[in-house]
């Protein structure tokens, strides 16, 4: 799935709900979303209870902030497929892949 047919599946599942809820937030929701994925990545860096990486819990919490992201880029007219073309010559400052900016 091309990113954006993943944007289209999003807004179809979800777009009318968070229109009702607004841009302010369903930025909130976003919010949230990145601190549980922060939360899964700080258990292993810090090897907390000697616990392995889940995959399946960061799976599914990088999953719920694209699908975050994608709604509120929705919401505010944008098409994921054209943020992408920032990236695609390399880094925007220096456009070197990979980036030898300070």
């Amino acid at each position: 799935m091309q990113l954006d047919e993943w944007q289209k599946l999003i807004e179809q599942i979800y777009l009318e709900k968070d229109k009702k809820r607004g841009l302010a937030w369903s930025y909130a929701w976003l919010v949230e979303e990145v601190g549980e994925l922060g939360a899964e990545l700080r258990k292993f860096a810090l090897n907390e209870e000697n616990t392995e990486l889940n995959s399946e819990h960061l799976h599914e919490e990088f999953a719920d902030c694209l699908a975050w992201l994608s709604t509120l880029a929705s919401m505010a007219g944008i098409k994921l497929e054209n943020v992408k073309k920032r990236y695609e010559n390399g880094c925007p400052y220096c456009t070197e892949i990979p980036c030898v900016c300070d």
